[in-house]
């Protein structure tokens, strides 16, 4: 069972939306060719161990049906080593993750390559919502980006002489 690790700064807000979106996404099928038994789970950069996901991050995750459980929990190199992917909110996490983790062979990747999301910690739950949106845009093409290998190259046909 492969592992993927959201990652943002207290794990209460962006990583934990990703996290259930990501789960979602992935036993629904939306992934193409991604194992329905892929770990999702989240952490932060600077989080404290034990923190409720926020209220807006939890309405967010209930709009789409989906359970939203769990407590925050801070990044490790541990972490980071056991999981197959680190997908960070922004590329400060990104930076974090691999300051945490030097010597890691685990692939830690910006979520969005055309930016970072943005926090919508102590916002509206529209922000919240809007950020929620984004994430559902963004994960389904780049979880299948990053964890379905390409196609093998055919062997380009030889022509008689």
């Amino acid at each position: 069972m492969r592992t993927v690790l959201f990652i943002c700064t207290g794990n209460t807000c962006r990583s934990p939306l990703a996290e259930g979106i990501a789960r979602e996404a992935v036993a629904s099928g939306a992934v193409s060719g991604v194992e329905t038994d892929l770990f999702v789970a989240s952490a932060g950069v600077h989080a404290e161990d034990g923190m409720p996901i926020s209220e807006e991050s939890r309405a967010a995750l209930s709009r789409r049906g989906i359970e939203a459980d769990g407590c925050s929990t801070r990044l490790t190199a541990e972490m980071i080593d056991r999981a197959d992917l680190v997908l960070g909110m922004t590329e400060s996490h990104v930076e974090s993750a691999r300051m945490i983790a030097p010597d890691t062979q685990t692939p830690i990747e910006r979520l969005d390559p055309a930016g970072d999301i943005q926090d919508p910690i102590g916002q509206s739950q529209d922000v919240y919502d809007r950020v929620a949106l984004r994430l559902e845009a963004v994960i389904p093409s780049r979880l299948q980006e990053l964890l379905v290998a390409p196609p093998a190259a055919t062997p380009a046909k030889r022509r008689p002489r």
